[in-house]
């Protein structure tokens, strides 16, 4: 399993840790999806198929970019 830690500069109220982890349970492979809207960071688990390139795809796809 991988673990990976994003910066999501957007994530400005409980919505919007709500829809991050709602959007990336469903993508194939993720285990575990912990955003902070404190810190803005969004921490996940996953294994095959899930990657970070889809990852951060999905969460610009849902306007919640990883920064840099």
């Amino acid at each position: 399993m991988s673990n990976v830690t994003y910066s999501v500069p957007n994530i400005s109220c409980g919505h919007c840790v709500h829809t991050i982890q709602t959007e990336l349970t469903e993508l194939a492979g993720i285990k575990t999806v912990k955003a902070d809207v404190v810190s803005k960071m969004v921490e996940v688990s996953f294994d095959e198929p899930a990657s970070e390139e889809k990852i951060k795809n999905l969460l610009a796809s849902i306007n919640y970019p990883v920064a840099g």
